[in-house]
C-alpha cells in the first residue's frame, strides 16, 4: 500500500457530533494523562496555536486545556490511527496535572485484577517502566523504610552509591564478553537501578535525562 504524505482535517472522520477522541499522552515518560473530546475547529486551533483545545460535550462548546486552571497542555506531536477515528496528543503537561481533581491523570483509579468488585487508587500515572523506577525510588527517598535497599544506598551517601555504578558496570561489560543475553539483560537492569539512585542522590529527575535523549533524537532526526 502506498503511503500518503498528505494530511486534510477532511481525512479523519469524526462521529455523527462532529467528533474525534483525542487521548493525551505525556511526550517525555509515555504516561497516558486524559481522554477528551476534539472537533474539527479546536484541532485546528490545537495544531496553529500549539495550545490544546478540546470540545466540551458537557458545555457544548471549545475550550482551551488550562485556561482558569492554569495546567495547559503544549502540543508536542499528534498522530491518528489506522481507521482515521481517534487521535494521540503528545503534549507537555503544564501545572498540577491533566485531572480536574488535581491527579496528574485521570486515570487514577485501578481495577484489581481478579478482585473485579474492588479499586484502588494510583496517584502515579503508568509510562514507561524506567520512570516508574525512578518514580519508587523517589517515594522511597520521602517515605523511608527500613528493610528497603534503596534507602540504604541512599544513608550511605556518595561513595556507596558510585562504587555500586562501578560494579554494575564491570558486571554488565563482562555479561556482555560472555555473550550471556539474560545476563545482559539483568545486568543491564541492575546498572539502570544503580544510576536512577544516584540521579537521586544528586537531584537530577530522570525526565531530565529523558528531555536530553529527546533534544538528541530531534537533532538527529
Amino acid at each position: 500500500m502506498t503511503y500518503s504524505t498528505n494530511f486534510s482535517i477532511e481525512d479523519l472522520r469524526f462521529d455523527n457530533y462532529g467528533l474525534i477522541p483525542a487521548i493525551a499522552q505525556d511526550w517525555l515518560d509515555g504516561s497516558i494523562l486524559m481522554l477528551a473530546w476534539m472537533n474539527k475547529e479546536s484541532l485546528s486551533m490545537t495544531l496553529e496555536t500549539k495550545n490544546v483545545h478540546y470540545w466540551s460535550r458537557s458545555r457544548s462548546e471549545i475550550w482551551r486545556k488550562g485556561a482558569t486552571s492554569g495546567s495547559t497542555q503544549i502540543l508536542k506531536e499528534i498522530r491518528f490511527d489506522c481507521d482515521n477515528d481517534a487521535l494521540i496528543l503528545l503534549i507537555k503537561q503544564n501545572g498540577s496535572g491533566a485531572c480536574h481533581t488535581g491527579e496528574k491523570s485521570c486515570f487514577f483509579n485501578a481495577i484489581q485484577i481478579n478482585q473485579n468488585d474492588k479499586k484502588e487508587k494510583k496517584t502515579t500515572p503508568f509510562s514507561n517502566i524506567c520512570s516508574e523506577l525512578f518514580n519508587t525510588i523517589n517515594e522511597r527517598s520521602i517515605n523511608p523504610s527500613e528493610k528497603s535497599y534503596t534507602n540504604h544506598l541512599l544513608t550511605k551517601g556518595s561513595n556507596t552509591i558510585l562504587k555500586k555504578i562501578g560494579e554494575e558496570s564491570a558486571e554488565f561489560i563482562m555479561a556482555c564478553k560472555d555473550n550471556d543475553k539474560n545476563s545482559i539483560s539483568n545486568e543491564a537492569a541492575d546498572l539502570i537501578y544503580h544510576l536512577q539512585v544516584a540521579l537521586m542522590h544528586k537531584g537530577v529527575e530522570w525526565r531530565d535525562v529523558l528531555a536530553v535523549l529527546e533534544s538528541r533524537r530531534k537533532k538527529n532526526n
